[in-house]
């Protein structure tokens, strides 16, 4: 299987880098703080959404700035050892022209930098939480991505591990390709479903990139 694209872009954690750990250790130090029970987060979407969002859903309104500054602040604070790149992401990226892709993450621009820094990667476009209204499954931090990149929408591929990632590239018009990385592949919609990066090769052509399947 071949996929033509003129930009890839990439969600980050679960995608580019593995950083479920340092989320684990943040996130139920930041519950037990707020007194947010296991319960309390069985009840909403947390995987692939703004922090911002997730935060919103849980506690009451005038708590919310505070909250998010403290998780993001754990988070950050956590980064150094707590993150590692996937499979395949370095060589994939490395093959890449740097106007041909773009990170497209959940995470705030100070925890994606933080995250993304610390394995080597600087992407030249980014598109963060800090950037949009309206987070994945909407359709918005991709077209934003796409937009900032000069690529049709219908030209772009979206790689990511979540279902609320994925149901954000389907409704940008975006061929999508899911990573088996933190959910099962049948829990996962999406034109291509691979293990991670590295069954994957990329050659830059003048009219985009291929992508291909490796045997």
């Amino acid at each position: 299987m071949k996929i033509h694209a003129e930009a890839l872009l990439f969600d980050n954690d679960g995608t580019l880098v593995s950083s479920i750990e340092s989320v684990n250790r943040c996130w139920t130090r930041w519950a037990h703080e707020y007194g947010i029970t296991a319960e309390d987060f069985a009840r909403i979407g947390l995987h692939g959404r703004p922090a911002a969002e997730i935060a919103a859903d849980l506690l009451p309104a005038d708590l919310v700035p505070e909250a998010l500054a403290r998780i993001e602040r754990l988070e950050v604070e956590d980064v150094p050892g707590g993150v590692v790149p996937l499979p395949g992401t370095l060589a994939l990226l490395a093959a890449l022209p740097a106007e041909r892709w773009a990170v497209v993450t959940s995470a705030t621009r100070r925890l994606a930098e933080a995250r993304l820094g610390e394995v080597g990667i600087r992407p030249k476009t980014m598109i963060t939480a800090d950037d949009i209204t309206r987070g994945k499954p909407d359709p918005e931090p991709y077209l934003l991505a796409a937009r900032e990149l000069g690529v049709d929408p219908a030209r772009c591929v979206v790689f990511e591990d979540a279902p609320a990632g994925l149901q954000a590239g389907r409704a940008a018009g975006m061929t999508t390709v899911a990573l088996a990385t933190t959910h099962q592949a049948h829990e996962l919609d999406a034109d291509l479903v691979v293990q991670d990066l590295s069954a994957l090769s990329v050659l830059v052509t003048d009219a985009g990139v291929e992508i291909s399947v490796r045997d």
